[in-house]
């Protein structure tokens, strides 16, 4: 089969996420976003690029920055909340996540900006020292470089397309088996990604391949051989049990067991009260 000569969109035929994907950008309809009390107003849903900033703004507040109370609220991809008129206005690339901060009138989308913004912010995150900033902006820049591979590439063609092709699944999986490597050699001898000190660059990583090793997304552990990597292991259980990221990857949830979903976050004792199991038992 040779492609046409002028490409046009399949309607038919695009997997999981056919109903949200198109081949232009801008707004299709008009919609405020809400705003709440907080500083940062964030908007996004619990996809790994989605956990990266709520697992740094529970991991800032853990760490005494009061200055980074957040409201989060639910974008639905699904349901096309990310093409509404106002999420637009803050990012016109209509992906999650998506951050304003209200006390410079800043926009900031991009998760791996999202993260360099608030570290350097509250200077927390990111080492003060040359060489150790430069070596966790290394990895920060390599997770989101990896990543699409792992997620756009392995993930959709193993989990998500509509139909399994070999050479595609083969050839992903191939790239995604580098990358796993390429973590567990460098951390060998670290206790994490750039050195002794936890930052941004794990912050990114552990929700996209931490996810992986412990079997939370696409169901290919086994295919991958996850648990041969002992040092990636390590470091994801170690990440993956820090208090401020079991809150962080419960922020804007709307799947899996409902002691784990809070669907929007307004105070620290949301977590407490307002889950979908505290939600359904008080209706009851």
């Amino acid at each position: 089969m040779y492609p046409p000569k002028v490409w046009t969109p399949d309607t038919e035929n695009g997997g999981k996420f056919a109903s949200i994907n198109r081949p232009i950008s801008g707004a299709t309809h008009d919609k405020e976003l809400k705003v709440g009390k907080h500083p940062f107003q964030l908007y996004s849903l619990a996809t790994p690029n989605g956990v990266k900033v709520t697992v740094m703004f529970e991991e800032l507040l853990a760490a005494g920055h009061t200055g980074a109370e957040y409201d989060a609220w639910l974008i639905n991809i699904q349901e096309g909340d990310q093409f509404g008129s106002g999420f637009v206005d803050i990012n016109p690339n209509s992906k999650i996540p998506a951050l304003l901060d209200t006390t410079t009138g800043t926009r900031v989308f991009e998760s791996g900006a999202i993260l360099l913004y608030l570290a350097e912010k509250f200077g927390a995150f990111l080492p003060k020292d040359p060489a150790g900033r430069a070596e966790a902006l290394n990895w920060l820049f390599w997770l989101q470089g990896s990543a699409p591979y792992l997620g756009g590439g392995f993930g959709h063609f193993y989990a998500y397309a509509p139909e399994k092709f070999e050479y595609p699944i083969n050839r992903f999986a191939m790239e995604t088996k580098r990358q796993l490597d390429v973590l567990d050699k460098n951390l060998a001898d670290r206790q994490f990604l750039a050195g002794d000190e936890y930052s941004i660059a794990d912050i990114a990583t552990a929700p996209w391949y931490g996810a992986v090793v412990k079997g939370l997304v696409y169901e290919a552990a086994e295919f991958l051989d996850v648990k041969s990597y002992k040092n990636l292991n390590r470091w994801t259980n170690e990440v993956y049990d820090r208090p401020a990221f079991q809150r962080g990857k419960m922020v804007n949830r709307a799947w899996g067991e409902p002691s784990e979903q809070l669907l929007e976050r307004h105070d620290a004792s949301d977590f407490e009260t307002s889950t979908q199991d505290k939600i359904a038992t008080a209706a009851e």
